[in-house]
């Protein structure tokens, strides 16, 4: 393998992008995004994607590559990112892996899984079904075939419907599939932000990204997929759909969103606890932050 990858990565709302955008102002860095809902177009608003100007500043891949009502799973995005990573390589820049979807991360970093690819017949019919049934029925489904597909999917709809999709078609679960080899060699920066701190700017978020276009980004959505796509499954979209459906307040949405968000930062937080491989992290925010990511950086690429 060549010289490792650097990712920067941490849970949501720790600043990896904006601290991305700093790092590629000294260095000659692309981004390769490692975000599951970005990948979308059409979701600006509640991914806090990077502005018109700052792709412009800085390239950014893996941004807006799929519809909304298409599925884009960790097999087609390892598959894309290696290829970035390449391109950026060729033309003598680093690429820099930057997000906080973990399977993303493992797939690129760990190796691949070698389950089969998406069936997206048997993903709607499940998806139908999700709607129906509700989670817990399916994630009961998953649990007597499989505990760890269980703990590792709950909470992430995406990842249950393909999880039983594997399951139903081939009889095994997706951990019985063992991984391939990974193509890449990986150097990774976790931002470990204070969780008071984060939660903090959790809520403000939430409640900007309410009062800045989410609603009407949703409503144009569904307007356009009125199916309820895939990526409207998404963390503050599905809470937004309920809303425009008339099954929540303004305020129930809101608070829903922000429960959501932080469930998840908890899941990550423990999932980069024992994040393997190549791996420092950052318990640091702002300036602090941003001369720990220097110095991480210069030790491994070079003063800029």
């Amino acid at each position: 393998m060549n010289r490792a990858v650097p990712v920067l990565t941490g849970p949501s709302a720790s600043g990896k992008s904006s601290l991305a955008l700093w790092l590629a102002e000294r260095w000659p860095l692309e981004v390769v995004s490692a975000d599951a809902t970005m990948v979308y177009r059409g979701l600006d608003v509640g991914t806090d994607k990077p502005s018109a100007a700052e792709r412009a500043r800085v390239p950014h891949h893996l941004v807006d590559v799929a519809r909304p009502d298409e599925a884009y799973d960790v097999v087609r995005w390892v598959e894309a990112a290696e290829r970035a990573i390449a391109e950026v390589r060729a033309r003598g820049r680093i690429p820099l892996v930057v997000g906080g979807t973990v399977y993303y991360l493992r797939g690129l970093c760990e190796g691949l899984p070698t389950t089969p690819p998406p069936d997206e017949a048997v993903q709607r019919a499940i998806w139908a079904e999700l709607e129906r049934r509700g989670s817990e029925a399916l994630l009961a489904e998953l649990a007597a075939a499989s505990p760890a597909d269980a703990a590792r999917v709950a909470g992430n709809p995406r990842r249950l419907v393909r999880a039983l999709e594997v399951l139903r078609r081939s009889g095994r679960p997706p951990a019985d599939f063992p991984p391939r080899a990974p193509r890449v060699r990986c150097a990774k920066l976790v931002l470990w932000p204070e969780r008071a701190a984060l939660k903090e700017k959790v809520w403000e978020r939430a409640r900007w990204q309410f009062e800045h276009g989410l609603i009407d980004e949703v409503r144009a959505l569904l307007e356009r997929y009125p199916r309820m796509p895939t990526a409207l499954q998404s963390i503050g979209y599905k809470e937004v759909v309920r809303h425009l459906r008339g099954e929540w307040s303004y305020e129930e949405a809101l608070e829903a969103d922000r429960r959501a968000v932080w469930r998840l930062i908890k899941r990550q937080y423990t999932w980069l606890r024992r994040e393997p491989g190549d791996v420092a992290y950052l318990p640091r925010a702002g300036a602090a932050a941003r001369r720990g990511a220097a110095f991480w950086f210069e030790r491994r690429f070079g003063r800029p």
